[in-house]
């Protein structure tokens, strides 16, 4: 998909008497939006700032080398050491005459590896100076210039990493501003370069620093010839960018279990993660979990663990949870200074966390898919397939859509009632606005906001195709899925067990909204991934045969078709 961008001139930070300016200049392209206000703690938001820039630059993906031409290189190295080495001799040995044999002159070595260091401090400078000032590295690091919105109560910035692994959502309340003016609300793209992040490290405490998303931007209604302030951008996007979005948002909204972990606990996982490196399997992050007894944290496979005394578990029953991708949460240890404590919310071993860090009236929300190969926008992380496929009414849909328009933030309760829904039916209407880019789970704060991702509405060609699995799940109906045992226990979860396409014993557990929290199925889709790449189609059938769910009622691009139209 391609997204066309104009700017009038380029975000930067300025100096004045009065103190700091930071200027956001807008996407013109888009429905005005604009803010101004005087920060109250600049500090704060200056290293928010900066750890969400650690998040877009960052790709931790394995990049094999090509060795064809060092080993090409290397043979002509030889070869030109061979020869000088050659003539170097002759020449000595010439001029040596009878004293052939005569020892290396003292301290030769030593001058060669100061002169060798000298070299090389001077080589890694210079490429220390081209990744500084070469502009074109951060369009290649980034997909697209980072979403902002303003809301009433927040404003909040989101972004991809560069390996699209780890997605960051950085949250300001408005309190934390004075004086605000030119206030108006909305979603936009804003100007962001290398220059801007250097220029965000000059804030300081000491002088006041206003926070600008431009509005005098939208007063250019025309590109005048000459305008050299005025520039247009055309950006194609990954469709895998905009499936990250819709991905999040399911994996947000399902149960999560929430570990609180202090200030000193992130520090002291993440200074042993940046003084050791693993050499062997396994890798992961191990969460030990007792009701009212401290938290654990095992880091494999050293087996080192930090005990966090002071923040016990809140949960209801004991467990461990493994996750894995760790080195993605050294980008944190940029907020430790301002940190006042993080919330861990974890779907389960080998699912993706979210690491809410909370700092005063500034919260980042660090959404780390299962491992750092599995990222959130592939399709490799099927986990809106976890939710039921519910399909709302077109009342219930109206219903929702006249809601956000009356207020941009609910809670999921608050907008049952107001719809005279029941709660699962509005979360499936919810999962399928974040589908379209229309709604956003905000997790720091629990309720869900109008956010509209892209300038139009997308449908399902733009996201790409639905699931394989889903789509095979569909075509099991009828006698080709059998429920042999179906149960309730007391936590109100129904455990079921049936015979899929004749060959396939699955088994599912549903909780009280019917969202798959655990399952096991013989099939090698399941064997080699379980539920961290999404249910299979036997589980998915299962669940469709237990709530009369046809083929038609779970048709995701029929309902695409019918809402965009």
């Amino acid at each position: 998909m391609q997204l066309q961008t104009a700017y009038r001139g380029r975000s930067a930070v300025t100096q004045s008497a009065a103190g700091l300016a930071v200027a956001l200049a807008p996407n013109l392209r888009r429905d005005r939006v604009s803010y101004v206000g005087a920060l109250r703690h600049p500090l704060r938001f200056r290293e928010a700032m900066s750890a969400l820039h650690d998040v877009v630059i960052s790709d931790l993906r394995f990049k094999p080398k090509d060795k064809k031409g060092y080993e090409e290189w290397k043979k002509q190295e030889a070869e030109f050491e061979r020869r000088i080495r050659t003539e170097a001799v002759t020449l000595k040995r010439s001029q040596l005459g009878a004293e052939k044999n005569k020892p290396v002159p003292k301290g030769l070595e030593q001058r060669f590896e100061r002169c060798r260091k000298k070299y090389w401090d001077a080589r890694n400078k210079y490429g220390s100076m081209l990744l500084r000032e070469d502009p074109a590295l951060w369009r290649m690091l980034m997909p697209c210039d980072p979403v902002i919105t303003v809301s009433p109560d927040v404003l909040f910035f989101e972004c991809f990493s560069a390996d699209e692994s780890t997605y960051g959502c950085l949250n300001v309340e408005r309190d934390a501003f004075r004086h605000e003016t030119d206030v108006a609300l909305g979603t936009t793209n804003v100007d962001y370069s290398w220059r801007l992040y250097e220029h965000f490290q000059t804030i300081r405490s000491y002088r006041e620093t206003r926070f600008t998303i431009d509005p005098m931007g939208f007063e250019v209604k025309t590109n005048s010839e000459g305008d050299g302030n005025y520039r247009e951008e055309k950006i194609e996007l990954p469709q895998s960018w905009l499936r990250g979005f819709a991905t999040l948002q399911s994996a947000m909204s399902l149960p999560m279990k929430r570990v609180p972990v202090s200030r000193e606990g992130l520090y002291s996982l993440v200074a042993f993660l940046k003084r050791h490196k693993a050499k062997a399997s396994p890798r992961a992050v191990r969460f030990e979990l007792e009701p009212g007894q401290p938290v654990r944290i095992v880091l494999e496979p050293w087996n080192t663990e930090i005990a966090l005394h002071d923040t016990p578990y809140p949960g209801p029953k004991k467990e461990t949870i493994r996750v894995w991708g760790r080195d993605r949460l050294r980008v944190l240890g940029r907020l430790l200074p301002v940190l006042d404590r993080v919330d861990v919310f974890l779907l389960g071993t080998g699912l993706p966390a979210f690491w809410v860090c909370r700092m005063g009236e500034m919260q980042l929300t660090l959404g780390l898919s299962g491992w750092t190969t599995n990222d959130w926008t592939s399709g490799g992380s099927a986990l809106d397939q976890l939710v039921p496929p519910v399909e709302p009414s077109e009342g219930v849909m109206r219903d929702i859509a006249a809601a956000f328009r009356a207020d941009p933030t609910w809670k999921l309760s608050a907008l049952a009632t107001r719809t005279k829904a029941d709660t699962a039916t509005v979360s499936a209407g919810l999962n399928k606005l974040a589908l379209l880019g229309q709604v956003i789970h905000d997790l720091p704060h629990g309720v869900y906001r109008w956010r509209q991702v892209m300038p139009v509405t997308l449908s399902a060609e733009v996201i790409g195709p639905e699931n394989e699995e889903t789509v095979a799940a569909r075509q099991l109906t009828g006698w080709k899925v059998r429920v042999t045992s179906e149960s309730t226990d007391a936590n109100g979860q129904r455990h079921v067990a049936g015979i899929v396409d004749g060959r396939s014993t699955a088994e599912l557990t549903l909780d009280g909204d019917d969202r798959i929290v655990g399952g096991k199925c013989g099939c090698s889709y399941f064997y080699t991934g379980g539920l961290r790449k999404g249910p299979c189609r036997h589980l998915q059938a299962l669940r469709n045969k237990l709530l009369g769910l046809g083929q038609e009622s779970v048709n995701l691009d029929n309902w695409f078709k019918r809402f965009t139209n």
